[in-house]
């Protein structure tokens, strides 16, 4: 039987089109994970990530794909009215620099910890049961990695820039959209239905767009954490051969790397080796090139480090229920904030830490309509139509 489709409606051959062949594909999955279509078998995963049909005929055509995709910008006006958006950079509640009590996490973390010890109250407060994270397997590797138990949260604390995780992941683990919703049904009380994750801006505005149109299975997920990002990166053998010789280190002595200012490697004897944003702009995935997103604007709670000093994280605190975690994480000892001589001190320094913040929102909101002017896609001729942005 002939399926019906509006003309309105647009399906995952339009992002092939708009989204994929102009380069502004991030591989996030989420087409994938929680397009009703999934579970016909009309869309796979290719080897590089790249989402692709596998059955075109299997496709319902209901338009959910191209809805969710991150880089189309159909939802705005519904996202930013449901989640409360205000420029320039989102809600912002309260703004804190802090790090992790835990010497552990301390030991691991890549500033300041603060997302691993709000992971571990609400593990141990029972209030998730587990966390989807992504977790290090080298020094420029990375894999999606739903962390169950305390030891699994702690292990994936600290940062990797490379390729981004898939939220393919939660898809594979609870299923996805259309007739999975009964198997959901049945899983819930056995199986995880409260899980935190911890997100590029790409991926966290991705989830939203799922929760903003009630797919399943994006509801089982309660707390969204952003992290800053100013881009991710694909090193590829040689890329990371040339790095080295270039900045006079050896992959093997690197132990984390981060973005702060430039991008900073630190290695085993205590060095640290700082590359200047526009060198590793040359490494970054080309659909990073095109988000506007910096600070995660749609998250519960973002960070990143920059604004804060060494070993502390800078906390955007975005939503009521962020605010309320946070607080009570550092209440009960979990987190502690930096502390200042004075209130006038303290405004002085929060003030300066989100005109940061702002600063880098602007230059990559810049470069990122840049990009999409200069692009073939007819997508982006006016970015954020009708939204709070413009």
């Amino acid at each position: 039987m002939d399926k019906p489709v509006s003309e309105d409606v647009k399906t995952f051959r339009d992002l092939i089109n708009e989204v994929q062949k102009p380069g502004l594909c991030g591989k996030c999955g989420g087409c994938v994970s929680f397009c009703s279509a999934d579970n016909l078998g009309a869309l796979k995963t290719g080897d590089d990530g790249t989402p692709m049909f596998a059955d075109e005929e299997k496709c319902l055509q209901c338009g959910i794909c191209y809805m969710i995709c991150p880089n189309t910008y159909d939802l705005d006006s519904e996202l930013e009215d449901k989640f409360g958006w205000v420029p320039p950079i989102g809600p912002v509640k309260g703004l804190r620099s802090a790090k992790t009590t835990d010497v552990q996490v301390a030991k691991q973390c890549t500033d300041g910890g603060v997302v691993t010890s709000l992971l571990l109250y609400l593990k141990d407060k029972g209030m998730i049961e587990a966390a989807l994270v992504s977790k290090s397997k080298g020094p420029f590797q990375k894999a999606p990695f739903l962390a169950a138990t305390r030891e699994d949260i702690i292990s994936a604390a600290g940062s990797h820039f490379d390729e981004s995780f898939s939220v393919v992941e939660l898809g594979a683990r609870y299923s996805t959209y259309s007739s999975a919703m009964t198997q959901l049904k049945r899983l819930r009380g056995t199986s995880m239905d409260r899980i935190a994750m911890v997100g590029t801006p790409c991926q966290i505005r991705t989830v939203r767009k799922m929760q903003a149109l009630g797919v399943i299975p994006s509801d089982i997920i309660k707390y969204c954490f952003g992290l800053f990002c100013w881009e991710n990166f694909s090193f590829d053998d040689l890329q990371k051969d040339e790095l080295g010789r270039q900045y006079d280190f050896r992959l093997a002595d690197v132990i984390k790397v981060n973005v702060r200012e430039d991008f900073k490697i630190h290695l085993r004897d205590g060095r640290i080796i700082h590359v200047p944003l526009d060198v590793i702009d040359s490494l970054a995935r080309p659909a990073c090139l095109f988000c506007p997103d910096f600070s995660a604007e749609f998250s519960d709670v973002s960070f990143g480090g920059i604004g804060s000093a060494d070993g502390y994280t800078t906390v955007l605190l975005r939503s009521e229920k962020g605010r309320e975690l946070y607080e009570k994480a550092v209440g009960e000892g979990y987190i502690k904030e930096t502390t200042y001589p004075s209130i006038q001190e303290t405004r002085s320094d929060r003030t300066r830490m989100k005109a940061k913040v702002v600063g880098f929102t602007q230059k990559k909101r810049a470069r990122a309509f840049k990009n999409l002017r200069a692009s073939k896609t007819t997508l982006f001729h006016s970015p954020h139509t009708g939204s709070k942005r413009s």
